[in-house]
């Protein structure tokens, strides 16, 4: 029988003794009272409160995060409610095949899993982690847990449950294009690009992508000195092997993007999210990276032929770097001080 590897595929360790805080801290509308309801194809629709659902059959599981910007934490214990015990109590109807997940807050973040997947993956609503109550930017009271699933599919600040005949796509996957199924060890991080191969030839002529949704485009090799891509959204892009010398990608959400090989002398991404993105191997001497949210970066190359170029004129934040794996974090540091 083939050996599963430790991680999925394009992830790294996290920081060991912390927990990655991800999105935002705190939903902008509090409850006074926080409820958990339970509606849509069920014969018992119910609300419960936090006593509620401590009253439930109670369970403690280790799961294995894996966050769709490229780092986890193994073998983390979350107790709280199994959904499958939860749904007992208000009848799931035979109608009934995905399951919806809604936050608390503004936006109204959600998120679905087909209900027969959710059941047999062990979701929870889970109210503790490590035996401590969960805080609320790690999304306490009550957030979602689904094993075997990027994190985004467990949801933060749970305030409703409903069961549906149909799926709907949820927050970050109507917005982000994340991957509906999101199965770290088929790496589902994306849906399908988001321009057809005509239109991104089109797009490439003119190295003007500022402002754009440019979602997983791909520009391998394409030669795009000085591109303007300031304020894009290029989550997933493929830049590998390109010159982008003096690029501007400053505001632009660049995460997950793969830079490894490119030519990035000069170029700028003050502002830019590049969390989870691949510098391996690419050439970033006097390239500016201050400002830019660093988590999950990955700049270590693995070719010796193809090292990654940093020296001096590598311009980063002390703070930004602190955000790095550690082993990434005195990989730079040290191309650093010798480059």
């Amino acid at each position: 029988m083939e050996t599963r590897p430790p991680l999925p595929p394009g992830q790294q360790l996290a920081s060991k003794g912390k927990w990655p805080q991800v999105g935002e801290k705190t939903p902008e509308d509090l409850p006074d009272r926080w409820t958990v309801e339970v509606a849509g194809l069920v014969s018992q629709p119910r609300t419960f409160d936090l006593e509620a659902l401590a009253a439930l059959p109670q369970t403690e599981q280790a799961v294995d995060l894996h966050c769709v910007t490229r780092w986890s934490k193994p073998g983390m214990r979350f107790a709280g409610v199994r959904l499958a015990d939860l749904l007992d109590v208000c009848g799931p109807l035979p109608e009934a095949r995905f399951v919806r997940f809604v936050a608390y807050g503004s936006r109204s973040h959600d998120t679905s899993l087909p209900l027969e997947e959710a059941l047999a993956l062990g979701t929870m609503v889970a109210r503790q982690v490590e035996g401590l109550p969960l805080t609320i930017e790690h999304g306490g009271p009550v957030r979602v847990v689904t094993p075997e699933r990027y994190f985004y599919k467990s949801l933060k600040w749970l305030r409703r449950i409903e069961l549906t005949a149909r799926d709907q796509l949820g927050f970050w996957e109507r917005e982000a294009g994340y991957h509906n199924t999101a199965d770290p060890w088929r790496e589902e991080r994306y849906l399908a690009p988001a321009l057809s191969r005509l239109q991104v030839r089109e797009v490439l002529k003119t190295r003007n992508f500022a402002g754009r949704e440019l979602r997983s485009i791909d520009c391998r090799g394409h030669e795009l000195a000085g591109l303007d891509a300031r304020d894009a959204t290029l989550r997933d892009a493929d830049f590998r092997d390109c010159p982008l010398a003096g690029a501007r990608f400053e505001g632009a959400n660049l995460s997950n993007a793969r830079f490894a090989g490119a030519d990035l002398r000069g170029a700028t991404f003050s502002r830019a999210d590049v969390e989870g993105a691949d510098f391996a191997g690419a050439d970033l001497r006097d390239c500016d990276l201050r400002g830019a949210s660093l988590f999950g970066a990955t700049f270590r190359a693995t070719d010796a032929k193809r090292p990654t170029r940093m020296d001096a004129t590598t311009k980063f934040d002390d703070s930004a770097l602190e955000a790095l794996m550690p082993d990434e974090e005195a990989f730079v540091r040290e191309r650093l001080r010798s480059g």
